[in-house]
C-alpha cells in the first residue's frame, strides 16, 4: 500500500485465506453449546460461473473428487444455479462429521483458486438448525474478505434474525475472523446448505 492510498483512505484487501475454513468444526461446538443450533451436515461454495471447456473440466474435477468419497455417508454433490446466476455447489454429510464437511468446502474452494478462478468464488456456508424452532443458521464466507458472519433466517419467511445474528457473532469472536463491516452480511436468502 502507498502513501497515496494512505491518504485517500484505502485500504489493501484482505489476501484469502482459506486454511480459516479448518476453525469451523470448533465454532460449531460454539454455537450449538451457547445458542442450541446444531450442524446440518449441509454446505455450500458459491462461485460466478464462467463458461469455456477449461471451468466445465473443473466443475467436473470437483464432482469426481467429491462423489468419489459417497461411501462415507454422504450424497453425491449437487451443482444448482440462483436467480441471480451463480453458481451453488451442494455438499451433504452425517450432521455429526462436521470436519469432513469442512474438509470438502476447502477442497473446493482450493481447487477453483489454484485453477485462476479465485476472482469467482464468492462465499461458503455452513448450515445449522434450532433444536427449538427450527431456525436455520449459516456461518458464511467471504472469500474475498477472509472473514465470516452468522446468518439467522427467520421459519417459512425471509426475514433475518439480526439480534441472534449479533449474539451468535459475539459469541464466535474467539473461534472465527468475524466480518467487522455488518453492511458485508449479505442475506443469502434460499442458499443451499440452509435448509434442514
Amino acid at each position: 500500500m502507498g502513501l497515496l492510498d494512505a491518504i485517500l483512505g484505502r485500504s489493501k484487501p484482505v489476501r484469502p485465506d482459506l486454511d480459516q475454513l479448518f476453525s469451523l468444526p470448533s465454532a460449531a461446538i460454539t454455537v450449538q453449546a451457547g445458542a442450541g443450533f446444531t450442524p446440518t451436515g449441509n454446505g455450500s461454495v458459491c462461485f460466478a460461473s464462467v463458461e469455456g471447456g477449461a471451468f466445465d473440466r473443473l466443475q467436473q474435477e470437483v464432482r469426481d473428487l467429491l462423489d468419489a468419497d459417497t461411501g462415507r455417508g454422504g450424497t453425491p454433490v449437487e451443482y444448482t444455479k440462483d436467480a441471480y446466476g451463480y453458481t451453488w455447489l451442494l455438499v451433504h454429510h452425517p450432521a455429526d462429521d462436521t470436519a469432513s464437511l469442512v474438509n470438502d468446502l476447502h477442497a473446493v474452494n482450493t481447487l477453483l483458486q489454484d485453477a485462476g478462478f479465485g476472482p469467482q468464488l464468492l462465499c461458503s456456508l455452513v448450515g445449522f438448525r434450532a433444536t427449538s424452532d427450527h431456525r436455520a443458521l449459516a456461518l458464511v464466507y467471504l472469500y474475498k474478505r477472509g472473514t465470516f458472519y452468522p446468518l439467522c433466517i427467520r421459519p417459512g419467511q425471509e426475514k433475518r434474525d439480526n439480534a441472534l445474528e449479533l449474539q451468535v457473532a459475539a459469541l464466535l469472536k474467539n473461534d472465527l475472523r468475524i466480518e467487522e463491516d455488518l453492511s458485508r452480511w449479505f442475506p443469502v436468502w434460499g442458499a443451499p446448505g440452509m435448509e434442514g
